[in-house]
């Protein structure tokens, strides 16, 4: 894929890049990305995505814009409340990049739908609210061998990694957790400030096109913490756990189960 004249123009602040150039943006121009979720890390995550020309930006959400959302959910406005939050971010995007392709997915992923939506693309980006779909999407991307990039925010704190599978720690490395997933709390329950996702969903961004262009060094074997209030960043040592149950050596979980009930 050549870049023409006009994406020549539009990205070449990128192209003047030494890690980037015009091989580097014909990369991106070639990636395909999910991204699950458009509400608070998904609007930072998926505009600069798109203004940064990566080709295919598939984008998965089952809600409709609310004025609740918009003291964070940057991609929406006023004039979406009440429609489907992947119409919104669909109009947005392509206003933002018409070079680029965005294709809605107005359903709320589960066991039975993921897989055949994964099948379509070469990377993920969780960017979800709730630990139920972070656990499936992660398991998903496990058993099918898709990079996973993955953040978190909660009040004035956030997290972000990168997920290489079964090179890295999963979720369920870092995280473990044997109680039932209706007594955790999601991120719907808190408060948050809205710059939080905001930089999560940015970091989440870089990491996406740093991998894709095979440039500097990602989040893989890291946990970044983020403390808003302190202004403190903390990047944490991880390791793929051995025995975990779906990334370990032996593992347990071999094909996707009903999240909403429990976690292994």
């Amino acid at each position: 894929m050549k870049l023409n004249q006009k994406q020549i123009i539009r990205y070449k602040r990128q192209i003047d890049l030494p890690e980037i150039g015009e091989k580097g943006q014909e990369k991106l121009l070639k990636a395909r990305v999910l991204i699950i979720g458009t509400g608070g890390l998904g609007s930072p995550c998926s505009l600069y995505l798109a203004a940064a020309g990566i080709g295919t930006l598939g984008i998965v959400d089952s809600d409709k814009v609310e004025l609740g959302n918009l003291q964070r959910q940057i991609l929406h406005s006023e004039d979406y409340i009440d429609l489907p939050k992947v119409k919104s971010a669909k109009d947005r995007l392509s206003k933002l990049n018409a070079d680029i392709k965005v294709i809605p997915y107005n359903i709320r992923i589960n066991k039975t739908n993921i897989i055949g939506i994964l099948d379509e693309y070469d990377i993920v980006v969780d960017c979800s609210d709730n630990f139920q779909t972070r656990y499936l999407i992660n398991d998903a991307c496990i058993l099918y061998g898709k990079p996973l990039f993955y953040g978190a925010i909660n009040q004035f704190f956030g997290q972000v990694t990168t997920i290489f599978p079964r090179e890295s720690a999963c979720l369920r490395c870092l995280f473990l957790e044997s109680s039932s997933l209706n007594e955790k709390l999601s991120d719907q329950q808190l408060g948050v400030l809205g710059v939080v996702p905001g930089m999560i969903g940015i970091i989440q961004a870089s990491e996406v096109i740093k991998y894709v262009l095979g440039a500097g060094r990602l989040l893989n074997e890291k946990l970044l913490i983020i403390d808003i209030l302190e202004l403190k960043f903390e990047k944490l040592n991880t390791h793929r756990n051995n025995h975990c149950i779906v990334c370990g050596d032996n593992p347990i979980i071999k094909e996707l189960k009903d999240y909403d009930q429990i976690l292994y």
